[in-house]
C-alpha cells in the first residue's frame, strides 16, 4: 500500500483498528488459537524478540514495569514495553527501544497485520498483541516487558515458549465474569505464564493464592520465587526500601510512584529485573526507582485546561476495583500528612463491571464531598445518576454531575464545600478522558 501524508496516519491506524475489531464482535474471547495462526501468517515474530519479562497480576503490573523500564533505561539499556490499556492514544501501548510508536508505523503494521489476518476471525486485542510481537521482532533492543491483558494462561500474549523470566503480581478478584471470584482460581490462571525452569517472581499474596502459584510450579518444575517468603525486603520509614538481592542486599530510596503499595512494586520490579539481568548495578536501580513514571496513578494532574478551573490541587488515579480502592484510600493522608486529616473532593465514574459500593467505601471517611460523573465515550460506564445512587449509601450527599468539568467548576465556586484538594478516581477510562481533556497526554 503506497505511503500517505502524515496528517493521515492517526486515522490510518484508527481506520485499521476498527475493520478488524469488526472480524470477531465479541471483546474479549480467551484463547490463544486466533493468535498463534494470526503470528504464523506474520512469519512468527514472536520467535525473534530480546529477552522478555512478562508479567501477569491484578493489581501493580503497570506500576511494576514502569519501575524495571526505568531501571533498565537508567542502565543505558533500550526497553521495548506492550501494555495495556491506554489512557489517551493507543500509542502508548507499544513503545519502541524507549519511545511510544509513531502514528505511522503503527498505520503500517496494522495494515499489514490486516493483510496477513484476511477475513479470519480475530479479537482487538489479539490484532493489536500480533503488531506489537511484530514491531519488537524488527527493532533491537536488550529487553522487553510484555504485560498480560486478561488472565494469563489464554491471554493472547502467552505463546512464548521461554520468556527470560515471569512476574505475577498482587492477585485479587476482578474480571469476575471471565475469570471468576475464587481467588485460587484466579491465580490459576495467573500462573499460566510461568515455564518450566524459569524464573517466576511473584508478590506477597493471600494464602489461597500463594498455594494455587506454589502448586502449578511445582508441577511445571518453575523456579518461584514469592516476596518476602524467598526474597527478604523491608520498608524503611523514609519511604525507601531494602532488599536481598542475589549479590547482598541492596538500599533503595522512595518510588518516585505515590503510595506505599509502591514499594512493594518497587523491591518486585529490582528482584525481578536482577534475576535477568544480574549486571545491573545498584546506581541505576536507585536511579530506576527514584524517576519512574506511570501516568494515571495518584499522579498530581499538570497545569492545563482543567486545572485551571479552581484553585485546589487535582489528582487522578486509575484504580477500579476493591484492592486498588484500598491501596488509594491508605496512600492519601500521606500526600498531605498533619495533624488533622484532609477532606477530599471525590469526581469518581465506574464501568458496570463490578459493584461501585464496593470501591466508594474504601474512600468514603475521607471525603468531603463526592460527586459522580458519567464516563465519556464508554457504553459501559455507569451513569452519573445511577453511581451517585450507590455512592449515597456510603456518603450521605453525594451527587451527580454533568461532566468532569462540571463537577471541578462546583468544587472551584465553593458549593461542593470547603476547599480540599480533588481526586478523580474509579477508572482507567476516566482517568485518560481527564489528561486528554486536560491537554497532558502521557509521552
Amino acid at each position: 500500500m503506497p505511503a500517505r501524508g502524515r496528517a493521515d496516519d492517526g486515522a490510518r491506524a484508527a481506520a485499521a483498528l476498527d475493520r478488524l475489531a469488526a472480524l470477531h464482535p465479541k471483546l474479549i474471547d480467551l484463547g490463544l488459537d486466533r493468535t498463534r495462526d494470526l503470528l504464523a501468517r506474520l512469519g512468527n515474530p514472536h520467535h525473534r524478540l530480546p529477552p522478555v519479562i512478562h508479567v501477569a497480576g491484578t493489581n501493580g503490573k503497570g506500576s511494576v514495569i514502569a519501575l524495571m523500564r526505568a531501571m533498565a533505561e537508567a542502565a543505558g539499556l533500550r526497553v521495548h514495553v506492550y501494555a495495556s490499556p491506554h489512557l489517551c492514544r493507543f500509542n502508548e501501548r507499544i513503545r519502541l527501544a524507549g519511545t511510544l510508536i509513531s502514528d505511522g508505523a503503527l498505520a503500517d503494521l496494522l495494515e499489514e497485520v490486516e493483510t496477513a489476518n484476511g477475513d479470519m476471525p480475530v479479537t482487538f486485542f489479539e490484532v493489536t498483541t500480533a503488531a506489537a510481537f511484530l514491531a519488537f521482532s524488527r527493532i533491537e533492543a536488550d529487553l522487553l516487558l510484555l504485560e498480560t491483558g486478561l488472565g494469563g494462561a489464554l491471554d493472547s500474549t502467552n505463546v512464548l515458549d521461554r520468556p527470560a523470566a515471569t512476574v505475577i503480581t498482587p492477585i485479587a478478584s476482578d474480571h469476575e465474569h471471565f475469570l471468576g471470584s475464587d481467588l485460587a482460581g484466579i491465580a490459576g490462571q495467573k500462573a499460566g505464564i510461568m515455564r518450566p525452569d524459569t524464573p517466576c517472581l511473584a508478590a506477597a499474596q493471600s494464602d489461597a493464592a500463594h498455594a494455587a502459584l506454589a502448586g502449578h510450579a511445582a508441577s511445571i518444575g518453575a523456579k518461584l520465587r514469592v516476596m518476602g517468603h524467598d526474597i527478604n525486603w523491608s520498608a524503611s520509614d523514609d519511604g525507601g526500601i531494602s532488599i536481598a538481592l542475589d549479590h547482598g542486599w541492596v538500599r533503595l530510596p522512595a518510588p518516585a510512584l505515590r503510595g506505599a503499595h509502591q514499594q512493594a512494586n518497587a523491591a518486585l520490579a529490582a528482584a525481578a529485573l536482577t534475576t535477568v539481568m544480574p549486571r545491573i548495578g545498584t546506581k541505576a536501580l536507585a536511579d530506576g526507582v527514584a524517576r519512574a513514571v506511570w501516568p494515571g496513578r495518584l499522579q498530581r494532574l499538570p497545569e492545563g485546561k482543567l486545572t485551571q478551573l479552581l484553585d485546589q490541587p487535582v489528582w487522578i488515579d486509575g484504580a477500579h476495583n476493591a484492592h486498588g480502592a484500598a491501596a488509594l484510600a491508605a496512600a492519601l493522608p500521606r500526600l498531605y500528612p498533619g495533624d488533622v486529616p484532609v477532606k477530599w473532593h471525590f469526581i469518581c465514574g465506574a464501568l458496570d463491571t463490578r459493584p461501585a459500593a464496593e470501591f466508594l467505601r474504601q474512600i468514603a471517611s475521607q471525603a468531603a464531598s463526592i460527586q459522580c460523573v458519567t464516563i465519556p465515550d464508554q457504553p459501559a460506564s455507569l451513569s452519573a445518576e445511577a453511581l451517585a445512587r450507590d455512592a449515597d449509601t456510603v456518603f450521605a450527599g453525594a451527587r451527580p454531575a454533568p461532566s468532569v468539568t462540571g463537577a471541578l467548576q462546583a468544587i472551584g465556586d465553593g458549593s461542593a464545600t470547603p476547599d480540599g484538594p480533588v481526586m478523580i478516581c474509579g477508572s482507567l477510562y476516566l482517568a485518560g478522558h481527564v489528561l486528554a481533556a486536560n491537554g497532558t497526554l502521557p509521552d
